[in-house]
């Protein structure tokens, strides 16, 4: 005999798992069509019994005549093939009306093909069933067998056919049980697999967690502080220009009311980066289109001349459309303060038409820089960035009778739930 090459026995092994693989598969899909085959297959050698009339020859040698009309046959057949329906829906069920009719067929002096449904029967119940109900149908399987051999249909060599019975039947107890034990460990496995997964997404957002808690605790430490300072500063600076009767006073309270608004903007943010908000400020409101008036209304106490209307139904808008107007409206006007000075005047436009919105904000400010080309600043990549959330356009630039100009359409309407 030729021994099997390694590559060979490799081969052969993946196409024996692949076929184990596809048969599971298709039993997952249809389980009826695996029963159904088996009973058609126990079936197909059990047609021989038919046609020989049942008087033939056993397993193990001549068996005694047995006078039984095909109909019989049939009955029998029929009686040991059909429990095979529900092995696995109720194996223990399907096993008794197996073995039930397998004494009658021993009681009648035959032995038909179809006594394979025995075998088949108490795999199921080692497969499918409780191992007490297993112990329980081995016990009455032994005993049908010991009487078949011994008593009913006597065969030449009995005791051997006997030993080899019992030794088959322990064989299907076993293959089932070994079954049993391979579908639990694979459900264990998936189930491990899956805590595993569990566990790991727990770990990642325990990890993230703790970063966004330290970036929070940084930016805190940094930027509050300095935010302070100069909060401070500028509140100390406009009581001293105050008291010197200067001009500058107003300036420097609007800086240090900016830098408070700026603080608790950071406060909100930062309770949101932690996820563990612990106060008020972390638990209050985006801004909307309400607070633009205030907006406007610090901006025009530092000396530009500003109008503001909307028009549409603006306050329908949701919370999220309401914040990007409200942060585009805002670098807009910051553009303005910094680059057209307090001398101009500005336009700001909010505008609500059949679920698309027009933002529109200009000003007569002439002293913007000219940077270079393909290089917009970083507030209008803000105004894009955002812009772009709802599908909408920015036009931005220069105006022909002088200015500036920054022309935003959201398109997209927000979903119902974010109002």
């Amino acid at each position: 005999m030729v021994p099997m090459s390694d590559s060979a026995a490799t081969n052969a092994q993946a196409r024996l798992l692949a076929a184990q693989g596809w048969l599971k598969r298709a039993d997952e899909r249809r389980p009826w069509a695996l029963d159904l085959a088996l009973m058609l297959l126990v079936t197909g050698a059990s047609v021989h019994d038919l046609v020989a009339g049942g008087r033939d020859q056993g397993p193990f040698g001549e068996l005694g005549k047995a006078d039984l009309p095909v109909w019989a046959l049939i009955a029998l057949t029929a009686g040991m093939i059909l429990p095979l329906w529900w092995r696995r829906r109720r194996p223990v069920t399907a096993f008794g009306a197996i073995v039930a009719v397998s004494l009658v067929q021993f009681g009648l002096g035959v032995w038909l093909q179809s006594g394979i449904s025995l075998l088949i029967g108490i795999y199921s119940v080692a497969a499918y069933g409780s191992l007490r109900a297993l112990a329980w149908a081995y016990g009455v399987l032994a005993l049908d067998l010991c009487l078949a051999v011994l008593r009913f249909v006597p065969f030449e060599r009995g005791l051997v056919g006997l030993f080899l019975l019992l030794g088959t039947t322990t064989a299907a107890a076993s293959l089932g049980l070994v079954v049993r034990t391979r579908g639990a460990y694979l459900t264990a496995l998936e189930d491990r697999a899956t805590r595993l997964e569990v566990e790991r997404d727990q770990r990642i957002r325990l990890t993230t967690a703790t970063e966004r808690s330290r970036v929070a605790r940084e930016m805190h430490d940094i930027v509050g502080h300095n935010l302070a300072v100069m909060i401070g500063l500028a509140d100390g600076a406009a009581v001293l220009a105050e008291s010197r009767g200067e001009r500058s006073g107003e300036p420097l309270r609007l800086i240090g009311e900016t830098g408070r608004q700026a603080l608790g903007e950071l406060r909100r943010v930062l309770g949101v980066l932690r996820s563990e908000p612990t106060d008020e400020d972390g638990l209050s409101p985006q801004p909307g289109l309400a607070d633009l008036d205030d907006l406007i209304a610090r901006v025009r106490a530092a000396g530009p001349a500003i109008s503001y209307r909307t028009s549409g139904d603006v306050r329908d808008l949701g919370g999220g459309v309401q914040l990007t107007i409200y942060r585009i409206v805002q670098e807009a006007l910051t553009n303005t303060l910094k680059h057209a000075g307090t001398d101009t005047s500005a336009t700001v436009l909010v505008d609500e038409d059949n679920g698309s919105v027009r933002i529109s904000v200009t000003d007569t400010g002439s002293a913007y820089p000219q940077g270079p080309a393909g290089e917009p600043g970083h507030g209008l990549v803000g105004i894009r960035e955002r812009a772009g959330l709802y599908g909408g356009e920015v036009v931005a630039g220069p105006r022909d009778q002088g200015g500036w100009l920054v022309d935003v359409v959201l398109h997209n309407r927000p979903a119902p739930e974010d109002r």
